[in-house]
């Protein structure tokens, strides 16, 4: 096959550096099956080495250069024959030549932005790709190995709540509450509904989340709808001022950062849908759009140090109530508190569950300062209790030292007059033995 040069002669292998300590993800392909791939970040250098190799040894390759190239495309279904490329950078690795042995060449992209994430959906697919090639006059011999990039997000500087009230005039009025408006991938959704004022049958509720993927734009645009996770929430008749809780855990769901407006090509949003449903099969719906967004696994220690000065605000708030509660308490319960600490935080935990529970945990974790301030508050307490000792020892020591001048404390009480009734009468009596 490869005579007059038709056919492939040389195999290509792209190797990565640091290929056995890199991380991996599982990217999602167009038959809907994973693949893992080596992860990279935004500004992360990528680097390596395009091993050729000869089929034959001995033998020549003719070529007209070698290169490498990192590229990031999008591929929209629809329009198949077009690949909208927004990244391209391209290392020569040799000149035009022959080759007649098994060469290895070094490449580096240093520093290189990745804009956007990785991306697999119905209409659409985002990808980063090294492509090697040998050019040669008819056929070139080319080589693409695929790259996974995430975008890394920080903590949101105001985690805004969502509430709002919708629902039917004179039949149905509901009041739904999410703790956020963003989320990350790995985070947990927690809200309330009340129910202001019923007066339909309503058979049961459910929360979904809906993925919505536009592609295209003007009149071809394409919106499609998927249906992430559903499940029911509640079941039966509600009365006015019930409460019904929501709590959904992101993490067992396989869902993607939101993307707007991607290069002008897509984008992808996520909904939390509420709907209703009464005893004749009617739907209520409605839909609040969230925002979602990858958290670093690495950096995370870095971002909760970040996020520890808000933290340590809200016990400051909370100190007075404390200290508030200690006041109003026994003594008895002061001393039980700081050898408890866990108490504390079971007092604390029921007020949290009305606000934001996002900063449950890192609030208990600063309860650490506080155990120390209730230490300190015990040793405050360790010197008034020697001080009640001192007050008791006292009280000792006037007994101890009283055993001497018993007769000449009891006689000032109540004893002085038995004694001087006693001498009045004897005294006569001893004076009168004498002299007789």
């Amino acid at each position: 096959m490869s005579f007059f040069g038709f056919g492939q002669t040389a195999d290509i292998e792209i190797v990565f550096d640091d290929a056995d300590k890199r991380k991996v993800a599982e990217v999602k392909t167009d038959d809907g099956k994973k693949e893992k791939l080596l992860l990279y970040y935004d500004g992360e250098t990528v680097s390596g080495r395009v091993n050729v190799t000869l089929r034959k040894p001995g033998s020549k390759l003719e070529h007209q250069g070698i290169k490498v190239e990192l590229i990031g495309q999008i591929e929209l279904f629809y329009d198949r024959g077009n690949h909208h490329e927004f990244i391209s950078l391209v290392k020569e690795l040799a000149r035009p030549g022959d080759l007649l042995q098994h060469t290895s060449y070094p490449f580096e992209f240093a520093n290189v932005e990745k804009p956007y994430e990785v991306y697999t959906g119905a209409n659409v697919r985002l990808r980063y790709f090294l492509r090697a090639t040998i050019v040669r006059r008819l056929t070139d011999i080319v080589k693409e190995v695929d790259i996974a990039v995430h975008t890394l997000c920080s903590y949101p500087d105001v985690l805004n709540s969502i509430k709002m009230e919708v629902g039917i005039e004179d039949c149905l009025h509901i009041e739904f509450e999410y703790n956020k408006s963003k989320y990350h991938l790995k985070d947990v959704i927690v809200g309330k509904i009340y129910f202001l004022l019923v007066r339909i049958k309503i058979k049961h509720m459910e929360i979904s989340i809906i993925k919505r993927e536009t592609t295209g734009s003007g009149p071809n645009t394409f919106t499609e709808n998927e249906t992430v996770a559903k499940y029911e929430i509640m079941d039966g008749a509600p009365v006015r001022g019930e409460s019904i809780p929501i709590r959904v855990f992101l993490a067992g769901y396989d869902l993607t950062p939101t993307m707007r407006d991607i290069n002008n090509k897509f984008s992808v949003r996520y909904y939390l849908n509420l709907v209703l449903m009464d005893t004749e099969d009617r739907r209520y719906f409605k839909q609040q759009e969230v925002t979602l967004w990858r958290k670093s696994d690495k950096s995370r220690l870095p971002l909760h140090n970040a996020h520890h000065p808000q933290t340590l605000s809200h016990p400051s708030q909370q100190m007075p109530t404390r200290q508030l509660s200690a006041s109003s308490e026994d003594n008895s319960t002061r001393s039980v508190s700081p050898s408890h600490p866990n108490l504390m935080q079971r007092s604390i935990s029921p007020s949290m569950n009305d606000g934001d529970k996002h900063n449950g945990p890192s609030e208990m974790e600063q309860e650490k300062p506080d155990v120390i301030t209730n230490k300190l508050s015990n040793a405050h307490i360790d010197n008034n209790e020697p001080e009640d000792d001192e007050e008791e020892e006292p009280v000792l020591e006037k007994t101890l030292p009283a055993e001497k001048p018993l007769i000449a404390e009891k006689p000032q009480v109540a004893e002085k007059p038995v004694i001087a009734e006693k001498p009045v009468l004897n005294r006569p009596e001893s004076e009168a033995s004498p002299s007789q």
